[in-house]
């Protein structure tokens, strides 16, 4: 699967670190505060979207309808929620494997590139110690287009000088597997194979991943 590959692309949330349960907690309070419950399956609906998609997808949802400037000071308000949560990530914090197989990836002489839709990705990565990874970070501050548009991944392998045919995306949403494949990348599914149906493989976590010959 990563025979031949040049570049590696690492979605954020849900595959390097795990703070889609902040984002669930976050969207869920905020949801609280409109009137209605927000669930686990609902949070799905918003994984690999941008914060602005979501919260439309949350509105939606509640079948609430606000000015766009009640959406701005809600966007806002979410987002100060989520970062109150993700104050106290840790190196520790990794999810398994996630170390390793970079090393790996970048002994093979592969180019190492970050493609979140995060506008916390740098603060994140700061917090985790690893902004060094990455020979090239583009997040939600670097796009004006959400998953499942390409957009983030084709400046990904662009900004690494690699042709997307020779990258690799490594997603756990279904929209952000959606666009790899819209940018004719390679991709493994990060998760269940339930949400990652179009993924070319599916693991349930990066460790998984350290025993194929790379």
């Amino acid at each position: 699967m990563l025979t031949g590959i040049k570049g590696a692309i690492f979605d954020l949330d849900g595959v390097i670190v795990d703070t889609a349960q902040f984002h669930f907690l976050a969207w869920k309070q905020l949801a609280h505060k409109l009137g209605f419950d927000f669930t686990e399956v609902d949070n799905e609906r918003l994984k690999g979207v941008s914060r602005t998609r979501s919260l439309e997808i949350l509105l939606e949802i509640g079948n609430v309808t606000v000015s766009e400037e009640e959406k701005l000071a809600l966007a806002t308000e979410k987002n100060e929620l989520y970062v109150a949560y993700i104050q106290e990530l840790r190196h520790s914090d990794l999810l398994p494997g996630t170390k390793e197989l970079v090393e790996a990836l970048k002994h093979n002489g592969v180019k190492i590139a970050l493609g979140s839709a995060s506008k916390n990705a740098l603060f994140i990565l700061d917090r985790l110690g690893i902004r060094e990874w990455f020979d090239v970070i583009i997040d939600g501050n670097s796009t004006s287009a959400a998953k499942p548009d390409p957009e983030v991944f084709l400046l990904g392998c662009q900004a690494l000088g690699v042709e997307a045919r020779n990258c690799v995306v490594f997603e756990d949403s279904a929209a952000g597997v959606e666009a790899a494949k819209l940018a004719n990348m390679k991709v493994i599914g990060i998760g269940h194979i339930d949400h990652l149906v179009h993924a070319d493989q599916v693991v349930k976590s990066l460790g998984e991943l350290l025993s194929l010959r790379l």
